[in-house]
């Protein structure tokens, strides 16, 4: 008795508006939750357990009894979907409380859809994941930490970029990387930071948010200025990973972290997707310091990147079966996405990955580096029917099966326990941008002043469709099959080009 749980429907960033009359001193509690329990009451042990004292995710407010008031927390936000009210004077009506959405402010700059409804639905998903995880910063998830967790800001970032306008927020938060950063170029695993996470939870797959962002800022806006504001520090962080390096091998830093296997085992080696990462790094400041006019640092990192690559190779492939490391889906991925691979042998490491997808029939065997890699090389070696196999699975583990579960929001692991509205897994979004729609930018000429339209007509799909509205104006690429044809439907702006590419 006395206790109400408000349902909002929709998992988000934000708190609670109480409207509200009653007796001066009534002190009316709000507890935010993500779940519920059967019994109907809220249900928070999946993310406070390491809250060990306060008030978790907790309104308290005192009426001063003069007729109708409003209020609403200024000081705080949540992560939620129930809201739990006591001490309510009487019985609350749907008008007493109203959620209230609350993220950095940004504008939509893109669509996606499309005739699959799981598709959809997974989309709807990432776009309420990425607003509730940018608020002020770019964050893990909105309630238990609200911490600005590098690797899955940067794992996020092409779905910010296709779906919203982020880029003065990025550009911002890249500013807090130049204040985090160590004199020996190191970087701390959450940015900014009270001093913790400089030997935990950083490492080349996280740190290199410092070099992708800004990277594709300049991708998707063809502004230089991000890459000369940042440059001598990102070189700082590149020299950094260098003088960590064992024979050109990196072996600190977290894995494919969250993959469907018992927290203490990775799924591919630390130092393959270190390594990985320590080889795209040298590669976007050859291209940082070709653009810059910075010519002897560029050879200098392409020098680098080639004894990376070899010592790469040396250390993980195997010629023999196509196998890098234990030939897991993220490690084949990882190689492939990365450029790693050696010449005339990609064929061999592809059918290495569509083995490892078969064997798990596929579902996405990995984590979030691999939900970055996997569906992306699928579609660049010819097989995004395979990659759709994967992103539209309904049972365990799958975006699917979250859905399955009442998810609103993406879920920190596939097993769906912890946060259930975190966007490292978010890349898929993207995907479908690049791969069912086919828009992509081009790096010879950024900002989408020339680009590429190469739609993937699927079986199982029947139409998508996708926009972006870039600096240029609005992009689209739609796609329909009828009986006997397959119309497209394509909006290039002004001043811009685009290479179109239709399947025969």
């Amino acid at each position: 008795p006395g206790v109400f749980v408000y349902d909002m429907g929709q998992n988000f960033a934000g708190w609670a508006q109480l409207n509200i009359s009653g007796p001066a001193g009534t002190q009316v509690t709000l507890k935010y939750s993500e779940q519920i329990a059967p019994n109907g009451e809220i249900d928070r042990s999946e993310v406070n357990a390491l809250i060990k004292s306060g008030g978790f995710q907790t309104d308290r407010y005192i009426l001063k009894g003069s007729g109708p008031e409003t209020w609403e927390p200024r000081f705080t936000y949540h992560g939620f979907r129930y809201v739990e009210v006591t001490g309510f004077p009487g019985t609350p009506t749907l008008d007493n409380l109203k959620g209230r959405v609350v993220h950095t402010a940004f504008d939509s700059a893109g669509e996606f859809s499309c005739s699959n409804e799981l598709l959809n639905s997974i989309q709807k998903c990432a776009r309420w994941a990425y607003i509730s995880n940018y608020v002020g910063i770019p964050t893990d998830c909105p309630q238990r930490e609200k911490n600005g967790w590098t690797g899955d800001a940067m794992l996020a970032a092409e779905t910010g970029l296709f779906n919203f306008a982020p880029q003065a927020a990025y550009t911002k938060w890249m500013a807090d990387f130049a204040d985090e950063q160590r004199p020996s170029g190191q970087l701390p695993g959450i940015i900014p930071t009270g001093g913790w996470g400089y030997n935990w939870g950083s490492g080349p797959a996280w740190d290199s948010a410092y070099t992708h962002i800004p990277w594709y800022l300049y991708l998707y806006s063809g502004d230089t200025r991000i890459l000369e504001i940042h440059y001598k520090q990102m070189k700082r962080y590149l020299d950094y990973m260098t003088s960590m390096s064992i024979d050109n091998i990196l072996y600190f830093g977290l894995g494919d972290w969250c993959p469907p296997v018992p927290k203490d085992e990775n799924i591919a080696p630390v130092e393959l997707t270190s390594t990985g990462y320590y080889y795209a790094n040298s590669l976007i400041l050859a291209r940082a310091a070709e653009l810059l006019g910075y010519h002897s640092d560029k050879e200098t990192h392409l020098a680098l990147a080639k004894q990376i690559k070899e010592a790469f190779n040396a250390k993980f492939y195997d010629s023999k079966t196509g196998r890098y490391a234990d030939g897991s889906q993220t490690a084949q991925a990882c190689a492939l996405f990365q450029g790693l691979v050696p010449e005339g042998e990609r064929s061999k490491v592809l059918s290495r990955l569509l083995s490892a997808i078969e064997e798990k029939d596929n579902h996405p065997w990995f984590g979030i580096l691999g939900a970055k890699y996997v569906l992306n090389v699928l579609t660049d070696e010819g097989c995004a029917d395979t990659a759709f196999k994967i992103a539209t699975q309904t049972t365990y583990p799958s975006w699917g099966h979250w859905l399955a579960q009442g998810a609103t929001t993406l879920w920190e692991t596939w097993e769906g326990t912890d946060s259930q509205n975190h966007i490292m897994f978010g890349d898929i979004s993207a995907w479908m941008y690049k791969t069912l729609a086919g828009i992509a930018p081009d790096a010879s000429s950024p900002g989408f002043r020339h680009f590429t339209i190469r739609p993937q007509v699927l079986s199982g799909l029947t139409w998508a469709k996708a926009e972006h509205k870039c600096m240029y104006g609005l992009i689209k690429s739609g796609w329909r099959v009828t009986e006997d044809s397959i119309l497209f439907d394509v909006q290039i702006p002004a001043n811009t080009t685009a290479t179109i590419y239709l399947p025969a």
